[in-house]
């Protein structure tokens, strides 16, 4: 083959339980993924040494050097098979950069999936799914899509039964938020308060494997939202804003600083965009629908 690109979708928090810190920094989750309909694209071909150029919303703050996650899972790959990463990676940005919404991770698991099926490497899904585990924590869901309860840092994945569609509004802010800056916080927050195991919620999952979205908006949580909030107090407007239009509950989407909303229906998620993008409280406004499916080669030749 002589180019190939992969789709990959962004994702939403409905549930994100955070356990405290553990000695190697990291915290254990209890991280309900559900992807949506905004998806990277990723297009590898060959060239001479390793190549990273970008598109899209927010293309400039996207890294082009090595330490891109879509430019690591090219490494990663080529190391295990004894190649040479002499690849251009395009990417074609839609998700929002530094939105809580696993863009860079889906990057990296978009590359991954293309660079398998370029080179011919024959990798295993477990073996894709293992490279996805090191390069980070929302790497592994970017792979497999749909909806799952990671545990561990979130990279252990059980994939989860949904009965329906869940209809999303997606408010992105006027800045970003540091995921490790945001954990930091929850840990400050937190000092010396007994912080219980992250578990999924029962709840929650009954809600997902009904299509259910009032009971789906009755159990969503997460426990970053404080520490968002807390470095980044303009977001509380945004809620507020998305739940007066009639959403049915507001959250911070993981570390943030993207707010989501979940709307009845496609109608009622229009509505809520709309007043949102009259707010004056975001920079912008997307609406998506999920489960969506995970990384998908959708070209090749």
């Amino acid at each position: 083959m002589s180019v190939v690109t992969v789709r990959v979708p962004a994702k939403v928090n409905v549930q994100l339980a955070v356990g405290a810190a553990r000695p190697d920094g990291f915290h254990d989750l209890a991280n309900v993924f559900l992807a949506v309909g905004l998806y990277d694209q990723v297009t590898v071909t060959p060239a001479h040494g390793l190549r990273v150029t970008c598109e899209g919303p927010d293309a400039a703050q996207v890294p082009l050097d090595r330490s891109n996650l879509a430019a690591r899972a090219a490494i990663a790959l080529a190391e295990r098979h004894g190649l040479t990463p002499d690849v251009h990676l395009h990417i074609a940005k839609d998700i929002p950069v530094a939105g809580g919404m696993a863009g860079g991770s889906a990057d990296g698991a978009g590359a991954l999936l293309a660079c398998d099926a370029l080179w011919g490497t024959g990798a295993s899904r477990e073996e894709l799914l293992e490279i996805c585990a090191e390069l980070g924590s929302d790497v592994p869901f970017s792979l497999i899509g749909g909806a799952a309860l990671g545990i561990g840092r979130g990279e252990r994945l059980t994939v989860l039964e949904t009965g329906g569609t869940f209809h999303w509004v997606f408010a992105m802010a006027g800045r970003g938020l540091s995921t490790p800056a945001v954990f930091r916080e929850f840990d400050r927050l937190t000092e010396g308060l007994g912080i219980p195991e992250p578990v999924a919620s029962r709840e929650l999952l009954g809600a997902l494997a009904k299509g259910d979205p009032d009971a789906l908006a009755a159990a969503v949580s997460n426990d970053l939202q404080p520490a968002a909030l807390s470095l980044f107090p303009e977001l509380a407007d945004t809620l507020a804003a998305g739940e007066a239009a009639g959403a049915l509950t507001s959250l911070v989407s993981g570390s943030g600083p993207t707010t989501a909303f979940l709307a009845r229906d496609t109608a009622a998620a229009e509505k809520i965009a709309q007043a949102l993008r009259t707010s004056g409280t975001c920079k912008s406004v997307r609406t998506a629908s999920g489960p969506a499916p995970g990384a998908t080669v959708v070209g090749a030749s």
